[in-house]
């Protein structure tokens, strides 16, 4: 049986489905987070060489966006999600059973180019729901983000517990169920472009020149991202060292207040397709800065850095549904296109955020951390209100 989709856009089945199969599915980017310190000790190698996995992953993801999530305007978006599935399976299964860090490097990198097929549901879900688009959007991305926030509860309990190759096998199995659920719901949409794979890339770049409000959001989008991803990356060896001396386990448990802020997604979802993008973007990235002045000035309390997760996971969530929801309504023709152009900026700003997280680690520590995502959160706030102060200087 083929699910098919109803007069009204997609069905609540249909929804729910494809929200745990996307959160199950970009889940694999990040389970290696909270288990970098297992890996490291598993191979004899150092926290910075552990730490080079959560990079490469954001590598990989990158690179599949930009070449593999066009292609969802030129073949057909079920087709293309059931493959890449299908090859995320045997990679998860090989880095399961994998024997060097090298291994794990390499196998990082094609996990994270076969996880992108969460982005090929997004604009599948897009181009079906016009009427209701942010809050389809919102729903499934609330499953993104979930599985992002909870790969961090799952994998540091599985760790602890058994061992860290234990995450990788166990998400494989979850991988084999959503593949099979897709396949019997998933709809099949007809696709518009015609043209071959290198114009189709042309395009893909193309979509940056026609819309200033794409490079605007991709702007936004992957400087938020990029605190999000240095702010996890380090916390974990933050945690984990003194005065917390935290273990797998317990740092996972901070994967649960995040959730919390995932929660919030549709909400922001709707407020876009009410037309209240600017004022919802201007009260995200305020979270954040918020929750980051709080973890530098009551950085030795863990109640404080639990606070400061849910307000950093509720404003950076609420940033990327917002951006999500805005760049849907440029062309639903080129959705994919237009989707891979914000989520390769995205996870390119997840990459540099994580690799410069790193290195205020090592220079200064979680205070030269803080600093420095600060510094990204101010930028995108500035980005944001800029056209009000424009506007302002204008009607003087």
């Amino acid at each position: 049986m083929q699910e098919q989709i109803s007069s009204n856009g997609l069905t609540k089945v249909q929804v729910v489905i494809m929200a745990i199969a996307a959160g199950v599915c970009v889940a694999n980017v990040y389970y290696n987070q909270p288990i970098l310190k297992d890996i490291a000790s598993s191979f004899g190698v150092s926290e910075g060489e552990a730490g080079s996995i959560s990079v490469l992953s954001q590598v990989g993801y990158g690179f599949g966006l930009f070449f593999l999530i066009p292609l969802g305007d030129k073949i057909n978006k079920k087709k293309l999600i059931l493959c890449l599935l299908i090859c995320l399976f045997c990679l998860l299964i090989l880095m399961t059973f994998s024997q060097n860090i090298v291994e794990v490097w390499i196998l990082s990198v094609a996990i994270g180019i076969a996880t992108v097929s969460a982005q090929v549901i997004l604009p599948l879900a897009a181009s079906i729901d016009r009427v209701t688009t942010g809050k389809t959007v919102g729903n499934i991305f609330t499953g993104i983000l979930i599985g992002i926030l909870g790969a961090r509860v799952f994998s540091g309990y599985i760790a602890e517990w058994l061992s860290w190759r234990y995450v990788y096998g166990f998400s494989a199995g979850m991988i084999l169920i959503v593949t099979i659920l897709l396949q019997i719901y998933l709809p099949n949409v007809k696709n518009e472009y015609s043209g071959d794979y290198l114009d189709l890339l042309k395009s893909t770049l193309q979509q940056l020149k026609r819309f200033s409000l794409l490079r605007e959001t991709s702007l936004i989008g992957g400087l938020l991202f990029g605190v999000f991803c240095s702010f996890w990356t380090t916390l974990t060896f933050y945690l984990s060292g003194t005065p917390f001396n935290f273990q797998s386990d317990t740092i996972g448990m901070y994967g649960f207040v995040a959730i919390a802020g995932a929660l919030m997604a549709p909400v922001f979802g709707k407020l876009a397709d009410q037309g209240s993008s600017q004022r919802s973007l201007t009260i995200a990235v305020s979270l954040v800065i918020g929750s980051l002045v709080i973890a530098k000035i009551a950085s030795s309390s863990a109640l404080a850095i639990a606070v400061a997760v849910l307000l950093l996971d509720v404003g950076v969530q609420a940033t990327q549904v917002t951006n999500v929801a805005r760049i849907y309504t440029l062309d639903a023709q080129s959705n994919s296109r237009i989707n891979t152009v914000y989520m390769t900026t995205y996870f390119i700003g997840g990459a540099v955020g994580t690799s410069i997280g790193l290195l205020c680690w090592h220079l200064g520590g979680w205070n030269l951390v803080t600093w420095q995502m600060l510094a990204f959160s101010l930028l995108a706030f500035f980005i944001i209100v800029r056209p009000k102060i424009t506007t302002a200087r204008t009607n003087k």
